[in-house]
């Protein structure tokens, strides 16, 4: 079958809730994908940042495939040897005293959602039903009706009313609207430290720690979704240490099983994951053993092959030298890490026209909205990569 005979039967059979390159891969390992042709391509989207640690990396493989022999899902109803070491690790990695453990990054937002509501009532006393949770416009955190009851995306919302209540919207990076926002009932403020799917958008110098300062001062919890800028992508473990802040919630997902299994968790303390009991939320297979295993080489993986470094300079790099061309059509590069958004000046064929363009000469990346190219590729890429790249995307940007 070739490229075609693949696209036809997705196109019949499968629902039309993507818009993806017509590309069709067929294998992959580190930076590297081949499709179905033969055809070589260099990821620069590593899978939305789920494959930080590249493509198949062999020692999570090796863990996947020995735990996959020995058990693989118990539920929750009985315990497994993998999830306690998993809980242990990545408390000690990020410094938060537990963890709960879920399967996508939309589970873990409301998992984090729930979280925060419980603690409102239960800790910070306020009346029940009346709840507040702060996010921002143009936030993206998953693709639920509680979540995109929250979204500034119209395309997100239509034809899925109604809508969950309980959410006030401010706009990114408006510190005076974020504190005029809050209330008695304000309970958690929901921010990415970068927004990925918004365009690798960065907010002001100085706008994390006064809004941290601000929930401390009025007991809101500051929760930061880090499922896509987290794990190294933004060249720390996570965006929020750009700033001097600890959140009181912390959401992770994607790399956190280096793409190899469906695995998210919610970090906090005590107070705040403390106020679940048993029965009152749940997922049968969140914590299970294989997911658990492969989340503990991935996390091993980032650490030991030093992969959130190499992100900060390999990123600043491929910043530099995409900053080196020559072209009318970028308006603005911005990112952290190897989290790299190239916002485009309005022109016929948005950035998908570049994106189709950069996959027909080997590199992978995907538009965001209809003007940013977002250039993620997975942590491993190397400086010699990174010039093949851009000398591809410098013959596309300079295209008529």
């Amino acid at each position: 079958m070739n490229t075609k005979d693949f696209i036809d039967i997705e196109e019949k059979f499968g629902a039309h809730n993507y818009h993806p390159l017509d590309v069709v891969i067929e294998k992959a390992q580190g930076v590297w994908v081949w499709d179905v042709e033969g055809n070589k391509y260099l990821d620069c989207l590593a899978a939305y940042s789920a494959v930080n640690q590249g493509h198949c990396h062999p020692r999570i493989i090796s863990k996947l495939k020995e735990q996959a022999e020995k058990v693989t899902l118990t539920s929750r109803a009985f315990r497994n040897d993998q999830l306690p070491l998993l809980t242990q690790e990545l408390c000690e990695i990020t410094g938060y005293q537990m963890m709960l453990p879920m399967n996508s990054g939309a589970e873990a937002v409301e998992t984090a959602l729930k979280a925060v509501r419980k603690w409102g009532y239960k800790i910070k006393k306020v009346e029940e039903g009346k709840a507040e949770i702060i996010t921002c416009t143009n936030n993206f955190s998953g693709r639920t009706i509680s979540i995109i009851s929250f979204s500034t995306e119209e395309q997100y919302r239509d034809g899925y009313a109604p809508f969950t209540p309980g959410y006030k919207v401010v706009e990114y990076g408006n510190i005076e609207e974020l504190e005029k926002a809050i209330t008695p009932n304000t309970v958690a403020f929901l921010v990415e430290p970068i927004q990925g799917e918004g365009g690798v958008i960065i907010p002001p110098a100085g706008y994390l720690k006064a809004a941290s300062d601000l929930c401390k001062k009025n007991n809101v919890l500051f929760v930061a979704d880090e499922i896509q800028s987290g794990l190294g992508r933004s060249g720390k473990l996570f965006a929020y240490q750009y700033e001097d802040i600890r959140p009181d919630v912390v959401i992770i997902g994607k790399a956190l099983s280096g793409g190899c299994y469906p695995v998210s968790a919610v970090l906090s303390d005590k107070e705040v994951l403390g106020v679940f009991n048993p029965g009152d939320h749940g997922s049968t297979f969140g914590g299970n053993p294989l997911g658990a295993a492969i989340a503990r080489e991935s996390l091993k993986v980032l650490v030991e092959e030093n992969l959130v470094e190499k992100s900060f300079e390999l990123g600043n790099y491929f910043r530099e030298k995409l900053g080196e061309i020559e072209t009318a059509h970028v308006k603005e590069i911005r990112g952290r890490g190897l989290f790299i958004g190239v916002e485009l000046h309005p022109v016929a064929g948005g950035a998908r026209r570049f994106c189709e363009a950069l996959m027909e000469r080997g590199v992978l990346c995907k538009e965001t909205h209809s003007h940013v190219i977002r250039f993620a590729p997975p942590l491993v890429i190397t400086k010699e990569e990174i010039d093949w790249v851009v000398n591809l995307v410098k013959e596309v940007l300079q295209m008529p």
